[in-house]
């Protein structure tokens, strides 16, 4: 049996939500470190339709398997009516640690049923990053297929990655009637694969799909629901020019922009790579947040007369600035929008991450390789950049 990579998320010891889209181990990772553990797995038909006719069949089991320490139910959303369930036995004070798995949280915030705030943290499992995978990460295969566990582990990554495309349409959207034409959908999900790493404009994206602005608006927070896609906003603080107010928009995975991309003769190579390689290094940062707490908060920054840097990434103690480009040499005038923000930020620590082989330091300006920046990235990584 092959050896399971480790992952750098660590398990909350109190009962916790753990989210997270298909194929990102959260199963995998689960029965690794909670072999004992009492599973529930509401993807199974016949257990579905048990605990859907029945929820509260659950206080039965569990009390009915008193030696269990551990409650784990894969995929809650399927009966968000378990949520209330859970609460019960929380509040008999039962001794149970309860793990609720989800790949979406549209039901349960649709359906309105008790979140269980404040009694069960709230964590998000990611594809890999290259840290987990150390020298099996290969930068260019990456900026390919992904870093969704499943994609990794396959012995045909692009077919099996067609095919994770399809399971989501047709089970997580059409089979839980999120959309009502899934056609209009299937081109969507095609059409904005062009506004990864740019600027999102939902009046063009709807005229492309031929449908109105409010319902291309939908479908973006249903692939946020379904943790597909993310939104980040501009960093305004304290602002000494004119910023614009539009958000960004990325993909949760490199492999999932590029199977929705569509490549045609007309389509420079260049107009591909450079928003893979920025989206990689946005999910990066998203997982490295994300698993030590949450600390930061990850924008980006432009300005009204065009200067823009790729992420912001600000904290109580980090406040970064990082550009990306897919380019084998570092240009002056490549670092010219992040010298334009160290003038209005001279707190800021530059990073400009680009596809050579060097490290140099250039106005202040700190040139890394980007394999260089992602396998250093870690929880530890703020210690570590204080060597830089």
């Amino acid at each position: 049996m092959e050896k399971l990579i480790p992952r750098l998320f660590k398990m909350p010891k109190q009962s916790f939500f753990l989210f997270g889209p298909r194929g990102t181990g959260k199963s995998t990772l689960l029965k690794q470190i909670y072999p004992n553990a009492l599973w529930i797995d509401l993807l199974e038909p016949d257990i579905f339709r048990s605990y859907s006719s029945k929820p509260e069949r659950l206080k039965e089991i569990v009390f009915a398997h008193l030696q269990k320490k551990t409650i784990i139910i894969d995929e809650i959303q399927k009966i968000p009516e378990l949520l209330n369930v859970v609460h019960f036995l929380i509040e008999k004070k039962i001794n149970k640690q309860f793990i609720l798995t989800g790949s979406s949280s549209r039901k349960l915030k649709k359906t309105g049923v008790n979140l269980l705030a404040g009694r069960l943290l709230k964590k998000t499992l990611y594809p890999f990053i290259a840290t987990e995978l150390g020298k099996k990460f290969n930068l260019k295969n990456i900026l390919t297929t992904g870093l969704l566990p499943l994609i990794v582990s396959a012995n045909k990554p692009l077919d099996t990655l067609k095919s994770y495309i399809a399971l989501y349409v047709r089970e997580e959207v059409q089979m839980e009637g999120l959309v009502r034409n899934i056609g209009n959908f299937s081109r969507f999900l095609e059409a904005i694969s062009f506004s990864h790493g740019s600027i999102l404009n939902t009046s063009n994206i709807a005229r492309e799909c031929e449908v109105e602005r409010k319902t291309v608006e939908g479908y973006i927070t249903i692939l946020e629901d379904l943790l597909l896609a993310h939104r980040i906003p501009v960093f305004a603080k304290k602002a000494k020019r004119a910023i614009i107010s539009h958000s960004k928009f990325y993909y949760f995975d490199v492999g999932v922009f590029r199977s929705l991309r569509p490549l045609g003769v007309l389509d420079k190579p260049e107009e591909i790579e450079g928003p893979a390689l920025e989206g990689l290094i946005f999910q990066h940062l998203m997982a490295w947040n994300s698993y030590q707490g949450e600390k930061n908060k990850i924008y980006f920054w432009r300005t009204k007369s065009g200067s823009e840097v790729d992420f912001i990434v600000y904290g109580e103690k980090i406040f970064w600035a990082i550009e990306v480009k897919n380019s084998a040499k570092v240009r002056l005038e490549d670092l010219r929008a992040l010298k334009t923000f160290k003038i209005d930020y001279p707190e800021s620590k530059a990073f400009f991450l680009y596809r050579g082989e060097e490290r140099i330091k250039k106005n202040g300006i700190l040139c890394l390789p980007c394999e260089e920046f992602l396998l250093k990235l870690n929880p530890n990584f703020f210690q570590d950049s204080k060597n830089f």
